[in-house]
């Protein structure tokens, strides 16, 4: 998972920054919708992480290797048309454009959908790189464990996590 739930509030700031700075939407409360922003990055993140416990159980309860698990949670997302892996920041681009239009937050939207898409994506994909660069840092550290293993999901935590409080 490349979101977390600590960084969703300065990421919804940033897309909120482009919008208003790049005068796609007009809007009296950007923190009206900030926290709208919030909402669907929180949701995402809540139904990703029930989609990954479910693929995981299902390849533990199939007795099948942990990297079967990655296939289920493709196939689960896509039965609950929900965007993982690479379909993420398209899914999310989508429901961001889709909350901007019903929000009672934004006052007026000069912008077609996909010029908004453009400007709402440069701040998600540098949360993915960050994700990215921590991921792989993670994992060379994690080289002597075994992936997919009860101790290496107990150890990528603990060090995800411990290098996160490092690095702010």
């Amino acid at each position: 998972m490349w979101l977390t739930r600590a960084k969703l509030p300065a990421l919804a700031t940033a897309i909120v920054k482009q919008l208003v700075d790049g005068q796609l939407i007009e809007t009296e409360s950007p923190a009206g919708v900030q926290t709208d922003l919030l909402a669907v990055l929180e949701q995402y993140v809540r139904d990703e992480h029930e989609i990954s416990t479910k693929a995981r159980d299902l390849a533990a309860a199939r007795g099948a290797p942990p990297t079967e698990a990655s296939r289920l949670r493709k196939e689960l997302a896509r039965q609950q048309g929900v965007g993982v892996g690479d379909d993420a920041i398209d899914y999310l681009l989508a429901q961001f454009v889709e909350m901007l239009m019903h929000s009672a937050n934004v006052d007026e939207i000069f912008a077609q959908d996909h010029q908004l898409k453009l400007a709402m994506r440069g701040p998600l994909r540098n949360e993915q790189a960050s994700a990215e660069q921590m991921e792989d840092a993670v994992r060379k550290r994690l080289k002597h464990v075994q992936e997919g293993s009860s101790q290496w999901e107990i150890e990528y935590q603990r060090m995800r996590e411990e290098m996160t409080r490092r690095r702010t």
